[in-house]
């Protein structure tokens, strides 16, 4: 035991203006009653207690904190009396404080020893006091007991406090539970206790400052307080580190993954007591009841690295997960490469990593695997079943966090199908959730149930279109220019092959192809010939070749050669078109990547509706107005700021585009056009089709212009208005680009359009006439 005084809350603790002092009274008179009262020998020691009081003369009156050294034997009997008796006090952590003040002044040696070990940050992970805060709970804990004792009010308070230090052993935190005993603590007013409105008082003192109503009408200068404190410190280390686990769980926000796992990884080693430990957790994902990889780390990753995608194939890593899942047992080896372990074959990646004990163990969450806890030590550190035992009180929050971990993935995947491949944006999956509720609500009452219409009304409409220049010529050209080769091919192979076979059906064959050659190069060769010639090239041919290689072995080297030239897509028959569609492509590929990146930092000034679709380019239509997001004021500035991106977005992709031009194999050129309706319509989400479209006949006219417009001429002339590298607005009255030109001229003026602007009158098209155009070149760096 130590006599010492120290103040426990590292001087953090505001004075308070009471009259409180050290009586060894209360606990006296408490003695007296328990002596007179026990019939077992406990009475002899009380009777013990009470005769070393009378025999050293000590003093009824208060004893000031500074004099308390001279009665050390006494508190020795204040020990005994009120400490557990089967505790020994090398174990025990316990202290007497001055009454209602963080200052203790005799205690067990383990106690002293832990509070000078105290590091200054042991509180992160629970909550730091400031001096204002303990200033606080003081007074809240003192009027609390004034409320029982004088007034017989009760009202909840806990009488407790929260500290950690470090281990010097692991330096890893223990945390402990101060549970503060105030039964020989005697408040004594100094005069008649004032009435009190109790209904008042249960009301406010739940309140986080409902003691300053006390302190108005009871001043704790109407009290004394006379007596001491007792202490009881337990280790919570396991508990809290539990609770840290679950408190991850819950407050789990975006972008502070690494964080989180990192607090989860060290409350199990506090868990453990050993901090050269480690912990890996795998979870257990699935696709289409089918295991899959998990792409997140958590822990040193080693489960990652055995059973990832760097290591096994899908097929393989599917395999071993769902063997292992019927048949989830725990493994443990205090030391894997010991003999026994090394015939067990899966360790043996665990050996390349540098692993000594292991032990995998099955984490369930409602009875059903979500996943793998592994915990393992390097070469220099083992540990032992006594250690693994202590990990139980973890299992059912790390169920949680796997069962989270499966569940978010999830999410993640409808997130993705909601976005990738459905109408269901974020900007619009309020309304989707609100019809939803409302055909539930009308299910649940027996109401027939009937879904509502998925209406935005009066929404601004954009479109935009990057195609490919002449895609359609081109991919005919290289088409003809294949099947050129090709034939050129066969007629050749035909020619080696007379050789062998100089049959009727031979010179047949040969006609056939020289004929197609011909006909190949005239100017009336039509997609419907090709049918026919791929159907010559594709059958008759190739097969009377295979039959021929069955009857004459000798040809087969020949026939051969033929065969691997006109492998579909890997043969140089195919050279041409497979340059085509490897350019296209790569602009499809770098446009659609492009608006992939754009279409979230577009939601951000007002959420919008960003659709996309593939034609031999990429086309888009955005919709936005009030209904889109009825929780936010939506204005003109708003509608201004996409009207600046569409010109903006495509002179990126006009630049990003020619940028591929030196690794294209086939040199390609976009074309970059935006149509200009300055009306709102409404859209419809039609369920038959999965999609949204404009409602109403004059809407409906704005989605026949976008379909006609594409190959339009400028009026009188042969030319097509939409040009590489250069950007065309399309129009009808001169007001409706009021929004663009100022736009138009800032980039101009920023040398990122050319100086000169054309305003092009259109040709009519069928239904469409008095169409405008403004065409702008653009300037490559």
């Amino acid at each position: 035991m130590k006599l010492k005084i120290q103040d426990v809350s590292g001087f953090q603790s505001l004075g308070l203006n009471v009259d409180a002092a050290i009586s060894f009274m209360p606990f006296l008179r408490f003695v007296a009653q328990r002596a007179a009262e026990e019939t077992t020998p406990k009475a002899t020691f009380y009777h013990q207690t009470l005769a070393y009081f009378k025999q050293h003369n000590i003093p009824e009156a208060d004893i000031p904190l500074d004099d308390i050294g001279q009665y050390e034997g006494f508190l020795e009997h204040i020990y005994s009396c009120v400490s557990p008796v089967l505790s020994p006090e090398r174990e025990l952590l316990w202290a007497l404080s001055f009454p209602l003040n963080p200052k203790i002044f005799y205690g067990t040696d383990l106690l002293y020893e832990m509070l000078t070990q105290k590091p200054l940050d042991a509180d992160q992970y629970i909550n730091k006091k400031s001096p204002a805060d303990f200033f606080k709970e003081r007074l809240h804990v003192i009027y609390t007991l004034i409320m029982q004792r004088l007034y017989n009010f009760q009202v909840p308070a806990k009488i407790q406090q929260y500290y950690a230090w470090t281990n010097p052993q692991t330096g890893l935190l223990r945390y402990f539970e101060v549970f503060v005993n105030t039964d020989f603590v005697e408040i004594t007013p100094k005069s008649e206790l004032p009435v009190l409105d109790f209904g008042e008082l249960y009301a406010r003192f739940s309140e986080e400052n409902g003691h300053l109503l006390l302190e108005n009408v009871l001043p704790l200068t109407l009290f004394k307080f006379r007596g001491f404190s007792v202490l009881n410190v337990s280790d919570i280390t396991s508990r809290t580190a539990v609770e840290n686990i679950r408190k991850v769980r819950l407050n789990r926000i975006p972008g502070q993954e690494a964080e989180r796992y990192y607090n989860i990884i060290h409350s199990l080693k506090t868990l453990v007591q050993n901090n050269r430990i480690e912990f890996d957790m795998f979870p257990f994902v699935r696709v289409n009841k089918r295991a899959v990889y998990g792409y997140e780390t958590t822990g040193t990753g080693i489960m990652f690295r055995v059973w990832g995608q760097d290591r096994l194939t899908p097929e393989a890593f599917s395999k071993q997960a769902e063997g292992y899942a019927a048949k989830p047992i725990s493994f443990y080896s205090p030391d894997i490469n010991g003999a026994k372990e090394m015939q067990i074959a899966f360790l043996e990646a665990f050996r390349k990593e540098g692993v000594r004990s292991l032990a995998l163990l099955p984490v369930f969450f409602d009875e059903t695997l979500v996943g793998v806890l592994c915990m393992h030590t390097w070469q220099d550190e083992v540990f032992d079943e006594k250690t693994l035992s202590m990990l139980e009180p973890a299992f059912e929050p790390i169920g949680q966090l796997l069962q989270i971990y499966i569940d978010e993935f999830n999410l993640e995947l409808e997130n993705i199908i909601k976005e990738k491949f459905t109408s269901i944006q974020p900007a619009v999956q309020w309304k989707f959730n609100e019809a939803a509720w409302l055909y539930l609500h009308k299910k649940k009452k027996n109401l027939p149930g009937e879904t509502e219409p998925i209406t935005f009304r009066k929404v601004y409409p954009l479109y935009g279109a990057i195609d490919i220049r002449n895609s359609t010529l081109e991919r005919n050209a290289a088409i003809t220019k294949d099947l050129d080769v090709h034939l050129n091919l066969l007629s050749n192979t035909f020619s080696a092959l007379q050789r062998w076979d100089n049959s009727s059906l031979m010179q047949e064959l040969s006609y056939t192809c020289r004929k197609w050659q011909q006909a190949l190069q005239s100017e009336e060769w039509s997609s419907a010939g090709e049918q026919n010639l791929n159907n010559f090239l594709g059958h008759e041919s190739r097969d009377y070749l295979a039959h021929l290689s069955g009857q004459q072995p000798e040809t087969s080297t020949i026939i051969a050669e033929y065969l691997n030239a006109t492998q579909l897509e890997t043969g140089a028959v195919f050279s041409n078109r497979s340059a085509f569609e490897t350019s296209m492509k790569m602009i499809n590929d770098a446009v659609n990547n492009y608006f992939e990146t754009e279409k979230d930092k577009l939601q951000q000034p007002f959420p919008c509706y960003f659709e996309k679709f593939r034609t031999d380019g990429v086309e888009y239509d955005i919709y936005i107005g009030q209904s889109i997001s009825p929780d936010k004021t939506f204005n003109n500035f708003h509608l201004k700021n996409l009207r600046l991106w569409q010109l903006s977005s495509m002179i990126a992709i006009a630049k990003m585009t020619k940028a591929l031009l030196p690794v294209m194999p086939k040199t390609l050129s976009t074309t970059q056009l935006i149509f200009i309706h300055n009306h709102m319509i409404d859209i419809s989400f039609r369920a038959d089709e999965r999609k949204f479209d404009v409602e109403g006949a004059y809407n409906i006219r704005y989605q026949m212009i976008k379909k006609r417009i594409d190959k339009v001429h400028i009026r009188n002339t042969s030319e097509r208005l939409t040009q590489p590298d250069k950007i065309a607005l399309i129009y009808f009255n001169r007001r409706d680009i009021d929004d663009y030109l100022p736009f138009i001229h800032y980039l101009q003026e920023t040398n990122v359009l050319t100086p000169e602007t054309e305003h092009l009158e259109l040709e009519d098209l069928q239904g469409l006439s008095g169409l405008h155009a403004l065409r702008m070149g653009i300037v490559y760096e």
